[in-house]
């Protein structure tokens, strides 16, 4: 962006993501405020084209599908109380194959918990958005580059896939003011959305090779367009349980998956002769790449794993992961989320957890689990 390489900028990354959704193409938010994803309603206000305040966050899901409709690409920003109240809102937008961005900020629970305490708390949450526990995308950033880039990777997906997509992050990541060069961050180049532009009758849900369907917005003079979120055939016809309507249903699962390798990011920093890895994801990534570090000082070989790509899982986390003896997973919850979703509720025994409630995960705790393991 720069060739001044000393020009440091001191900011928080709620407004590195909004500039970053705006650049990739983002026009819209909507949205109520609530703590701790207030910052990213008060740069929106200052940065997109159309801003929406909505009165609640039911209302806020209903007006993004209703601006996706039209071609825009909205974006949302909540914690846990308000992604709750949107639940039925990102159901139907993922039946009607709506791009749209909701960022969770992730505060310490249960209920309405503690609004000023971060966690990692609501990973299970996001596995069980979607009604028949079909597939949401859902990234993590790891530090303040990611909150540049990975923003653009889910207007990517969000665009390319027809679908809503979930940033998940948390209170400290994103409300920490921090210090960093800003010639280091990469040009963004706007993600376009194309649309349907053919003579033949448009069918709004009949799938490509890559099982996504074209995308035509309504208002448009030449052609109809069915948007619905029953279970519906690919003219958007409602078909209750036919053959036609559960396949096209299935085909929303399907095409994540058929295309999980486009939207898989990480970071693996494997050392050779290493047999135990740490693996995170979120703000526990930087307390854990601090660990690794100071384990590889001390004299030990370690690797790391970082996840971006959080949902659905990625099956390069578990080719990566079978090649060491011991596996910890650092997260900040009380039961160990990730953990359980990837190896289930008893993980075999070289398998264990770094896990704390209330408060981060900080480096110390990484290296003692460790050098007991080694």
């Amino acid at each position: 962006m720069t060739d001044n390489t000393n020009n440091i900028l001191f900011t928080d990354n709620s407004r590195l993501v909004v500039e970053a959704l705006f650049r990739a193409g983002a026009d819209v938010f909507a949205g109520y405020p609530i703590t701790p994803a207030n910052l990213f309603y008060s740069y929106s206000t200052k940065r997109f084209p159309l801003f929406m305040a909505a009165p609640d966050e039911i209302t806020t899901l209903q007006w993004m599908s209703g601006f996706s409709a039209t071609g825009k690409l909205p974006v949302t920003a909540t914690s846990f109380p308000g992604y709750a109240l949107m639940l039925e809102g990102i159901n139907m937008a993922y039946m009607m194959e709506l791009p749209m961005i909701i960022i969770l900020v992730q505060r310490l629970g249960p209920a309405t918990g503690t609004a000023t305490c971060g966690a990692q708390g609501d990973l299970a949450l996001i596995n069980g958005t979607i009604s028949g526990g079909l597939s949401l995308p859902t990234f993590s950033m790891s530090n303040a580059a990611d909150c540049w880039e990975i923003p653009v990777k889910a207007v990517e997906t969000a665009v390319n896939l027809r679908t809503p997509v979930v940033i998940l992050t948390s209170k400290e990541e994103v409300m920490t003011i921090g210090g960093f060069d800003i010639s280091s961050l990469k040009e963004i180049t706007r993600v376009e959305r194309k649309t349907y532009d053919n003579d033949i009758p448009f069918e709004p849900y009949k799938a490509d090779e890559k099982l996504v369907p074209s995308f035509l917005p309504l208002g448009n003079t030449k052609h109809q367009v069915r948007i619905t979120a029953s279970t519906h055939d690919t003219k958007g016809i409602i078909q209750n349980t036919s053959k036609v309507a559960l396949d096209n249903s299935k085909r929303l699962h399907d095409k994540m998956i058929k295309n999980l390798s486009s939207f898989t990011f990480y970071e693996a920093d494997e050392q050779e002769g290493a047999d135990t890895i740490v693996f995170s994801y979120g703000i526990t990534s930087q307390a854990s790449r601090e660990a690794v570090q100071n384990l590889r000082t001390d004299g030990r070989k370690v690797s790391l794993l970082i996840a971006k790509t959080l949902l659905p899982v990625p099956p390069v986390y578990y080719e990566i992961l079978s090649k060491y003896n011991h596996i910890v997973v650092a997260e900040e919850n009380f039961t160990g989320l990730y953990r359980q979703l990837l190896f289930g509720a008893v993980p075999a025994k070289h398998i264990t957890g770094i896990n704390d409630f209330g408060k981060m995960i900080n480096p110390a705790s990484i290296i003692k689990e460790v050098k007991q393991l080694l």
